[in-house]
């Protein structure tokens, strides 16, 4: 299909019809009925007053090749006219005058479909991807999806023109270039997600559409840049864990095992949390103490947890006994966590107890509930202690332990107070009565 004529040659009195009929396509070349791409030079040998069709979301493009490049007239449909120098500007600027009537002049005419979409499928076959807690050990994974890309506009048309040969253009070979780089751009794409994204490769299959998106953002300039097409959208249909492979057993199996050792881990801090609340009422304001004693406490876990760690080296996966590297890896990995919490643990013991008692702020949650209006509990360096009765605030006055500007509160109070402001608690701050003078000898 492409020329309608009223003749059997493109030389001599009669006009040509130039016109596209083809369903489906990206880019198709204008040729004489009957000839194939490139059998014959006459396909180039346009006539003037020849009529030029163009439908509703079709572009034409006629392309003249001069020695000093290569250039365009652009006809956006809807369109339907005989052809003619003022209807062409570049034409015009070329061949001016000299062409009158109906000799022909050198052009190549090209449809390009700008109202349809051309989708391209693609899968890539399982390969593995690691996760960053566990990077010895992979999972395989495979990707399914579809590329959705048209031409839209002037624009377009001029990038694609200048990436890609069109004399002898085939949609099915574009589509196989397409093809291969994006399964070659999801499979890099995917195995960096964990580490890039923060996404576990266990729950890598729900996120599907949080995977389209970053792809997209990533996919479309490289798309246009190296094709000259415009991205619409790119749909991964579905992202597979080859669940029965050994591999993922392994991966599953790792996972749960650091699972339990996090999870005893919380455990017991949370019991040590709960005692070092308790101890802290009965060591006072010792806030030196308390915190070696913290350290202390929180050591004998670590160091109980670092001993499990010796026997994960022989842990069963169903494999037999014997060393296991699965065990080894999960050890690695908590160990070093266990580490890093040591050692921030200790420096923030001992700066604690290398600095000198501020002034403490106002602690932020509600007062817990006192028994007896006598009793107060005492906030330092933003811990609550107490309660303690007169005696034992006395007692704290004379050490030095309780100032005016300590912070306080009893039952019935609205917020924490200075020691100052408590009628209650002024005599503890008066000055000692000085001693009696000796009685004058009697003369």
């Amino acid at each position: 299909m492409g020329l309608f004529g009223f003749g059997k040659k493109n030389e001599g009195g009669l006009m040509d019809v130039i016109r596209c009929d083809e369903e489906n396509y990206l880019v198709w070349k204008w040729r004489p009925a009957g000839q194939d791409a490139n059998t014959t030079n006459k396909e180039n040998a346009i006539r003037y007053g020849s009529t030029l069709h163009v439908k509703d979301g079709e572009m034409c493009v006629f392309v003249y090749k001069q020695n000093n490049g290569t250039l365009q007239d652009f006809i956006m449909g809807p369109y339907e006219d005989t052809i003619k120098t003022a209807n062409f500007p570049v034409l015009t600027s070329i061949v001016g005058a000299a062409f009158g009537g109906a000799s022909p002049f050198p052009a190549e005419v090209y449809y390009f479909n700008l109202q349809g979409n051309n989708q391209v499928k693609f899968a890539v076959p399982y390969f593995d991807v690691a996760d960053p807690r566990f990077l010895d050990f992979t999972v395989p994974v495979a990707v399914r999806g579809t590329l959705t890309f048209n031409l839209q506009g002037v624009d377009d048309v001029k990038r694609f023109i200048k990436l890609n040969r069109l004399v002898d253009f085939s949609l099915n070979k574009f589509n196989d270039q397409i093809s291969a780089m994006v399964k070659k751009f999801t499979k890099n794409f995917v195995t960096n997600c964990p580490m890039e994204h923060g996404i576990p490769v266990l729950q890598i299959e729900r996120k599907i559409l949080e995977i389209s998106d970053l792809m997209q953002a990533r996919l479309a300039p490289q798309l246009e840049d190296d094709f000259g097409v415009h991205f619409k959208r790119l749909d991964i249909s579905a992202i597979d864990i080859d669940k029965e492979s050994s591999d993922y057993a392994e991966f599953v199996h790792a996972t749960k095992e650091q699972q339990k050792i996090q999870a005893e881990q919380i455990g017991r801090r949370a019991q040590i949390d709960t005692q070092l609340y308790a101890e802290g009422s009965r060591l006072g304001i010792q806030t030196q103490h308390l915190q070696a004693h913290a350290i202390n406490k929180q050591a004998e876990v670590l160091t109980a947890a670092a001993n499990n760690l010796g026997q994960m080296g022989n842990m069963n996966i169903g494999g037999g006994g014997g060393m296991n590297p699965v065990g080894m890896m999960i050890g690695m990995g908590v160990g070093t966590g266990m580490g890093q919490q040591m050692a921030g643990m200790m420096s923030g013991g001992m700066n604690a107890m290398q600095q000198p008692m501020q002034q403490p702020q106002a602690p932020q949650m509600a007062p817990p509930p006192m028994p007896g209006a006598a009793s107060y509990m005492l906030a330092v360096n933003g811990q609550q202690y107490g309660p303690y009765n007169m005696q034992q605030l006395q007692q704290m006055v004379t050490s030095g332990q309780l100032t005016v500007q300590t912070l306080v509160w009893c039952q019935g109070m609205a917020t924490w107070e200075p020691a100052a402001n408590r009628a209650d608690l002024a005599s503890l701050f008066a000055p000692a009565a000085p001693p009696m003078p000796p009685t004058p000898p009697v003369v």
